[in-house]
């Protein structure tokens, strides 16, 4: 089940990251500008992923995770294939919010999963490989994006039904969300693992769905909510920068879409396989020490080894360029390791799902669906360029990955004091709902 887990990571990422690659061709088919590309990247995807993000969790907890993440993916496969029919800015925006719909139940879902098929001390590597494969998606989505439309200008798909006679971005679209399907129907021949001590942990109590949770999130707000954000806050230069290097390459550096799909998306892919791998084994190392604070630590400074990478535009040679840009692949695949392993480690078991769902509530409405806009919005109406799109990264970038680390910083302060305090409502002080991990 693993397997396809990471196959799913990756085509949920390919599904939204197509966009990124295709922006001028959209543009100018449809007639739409660098705010409009941002909403399409980031706002129309972030609607029903964040407000359904939550309700996702919570079934995840209580229903089949399984069942539920087969139809998620369906919805967003057959939306990626309505985003390749658009043909308006509305139709497109709508298409890209059933994306969301249908992605919001990846998380919740993956994440428990994998939690209930290891025990503790085991799960860092199982998590970091379904991590490393949506990081490796984004490097995919550019390579194959970039050889679906060399082969469509070429005339390679002259012939075929459907997709014969559609211009590239539309087939580009068309053919990924159809091989996500492939991967629900995988999904639906694996057997669902057993909720992890389903019967020894203590049940938190609630007289509706989502209260304890909120009550357990509100009592360790000091270590949760800036740990919270400051993941948010650094995945809005993931999302942001992501979304708009490319373009920064072809309009600042003359790139061609051939040129990313030969050697951004290869760079990417090797970035992104080195960064959850890395990840894995940090947590591995700091389960068998026995420092959870160590993983707090990893989350605080690691983020401001992307700073050089959002000065790519600073660069003259465009190899240069696209290394160093594709070198962030690595440092947000471990900080998105890192992060989804430590709440598993300190939310009760039966708020696994719940947990992951706040988190990527918030990383979805902070960081994707405001990073792309962001920058875009930099370039549009304060530097009035789109050839200046590098420039708007660096602007947005550089103070984003300082206040997010500074966040994380105090998330550590945070625990470093409920540990040493040992009051009830402690994180990992309570060994009748929390692994000992």
């Amino acid at each position: 089940m693993v397997s396809l887990l990471f196959l799913a990571g990756i085509f949920s990422v390919i599904d939204r990251a197509i966009l990124n690659i295709v922006v001028d061709p959209i543009r100018l088919d449809l007639g739409i500008t660098d705010v409009q590309i941002g909403l399409l990247q980031g706002l129309a995807f972030g609607v029903f992923y964040a407000f359904m993000g939550l309700p996702m969790g919570l079934l995840a907890d209580r229903t089949s995770r399984k069942r539920l993440l087969i139809a998620g993916i369906s919805i967003w496969s057959l939306a990626t294939i309505a985003s390749g029919y658009a043909t308006s800015f509305g139709e497109l925006f709508a298409a890209r919010l059933m994306v969301g719909l249908g992605e919001a139940a990846l998380g919740p879902c993956a994440i428990s999963l994998i939690a209930d098929m290891f025990p503790p001390e085991k799960r860092g590597r199982p998590i970091s490989v379904y991590m490393m494969g949506q990081g490796l998606a984004n490097g995919i989505a550019i390579s194959v994006t970039g050889i679906i439309i060399s082969v469509a200008i070429a005339g390679g798909f002259a012939g075929i039904p459907i997709i014969g006679t559609m211009t590239p971005w539309r087939t580009t679209f068309v053919i990924c969300g159809a091989v996500g399907l492939l991967v629900a129907m995988g999904l639906a021949t694996t057997r669902e693992p057993r909720r992890h001590n389903a019967t020894a942990v203590k049940p938190v109590k609630a007289a509706l769905p989502g209260v304890a949770e909120a009550q357990f999130f509100w009592r360790n707000r000091g270590v949760l909510l800036p740990l919270y954000f400051g993941f948010a806050i650094i995945f809005l230069v993931a999302y942001g920068a992501g979304a708009w290097a490319p373009a920064m390459l072809m309009r600042a550096f003359g790139a061609s879409p051939a040129f990313l799909g030969a050697w951004l998306g290869p760079f990417s892919i090797g970035f992104a396989a080195i960064g959850p791998l890395l990840g894995g084994i940090l947590l591995d190392r700091s389960m068998k020490s026995g420092k959870i604070m160590a993983r707090f630590a990893i989350l605080t400074f690691v983020p401001l080894l992307a700073i050089p990478s959002a000065l790519a535009v600073m660069l003259e040679d465009v190899y240069m360029a696209a290394l160093l840009v594709a070198s962030s692949a690595a440092i947000f695949s471990v900080v998105g390791t890192v992060m989804f392993a430590t709440l598993q480690a300190i939310v009760p078991p039966q708020m696994r799902g719940s947990s992951i769902s706040l988190t990527l509530i918030l990383n979805t409405m902070i960081g994707a669906a405001c990073g792309p806009l962001l920058i875009a919005s930099v370039t549009e109406h304060i530097l009035g360029d789109p050839e200046l799109v590098g420039w708007s990264i660096a602007i947005v970038a550089i103070p984003s990955l300082l206040i997010g680390s500074i966040l994380y910083a105090v998330a550590w302060r945070g625990m470093t004091r409920a540990r040493l305090a040992k009051t009830e409502t402690a994180l990992l002080l309570d060994p009748a709902l929390v692994d000992q991990n």
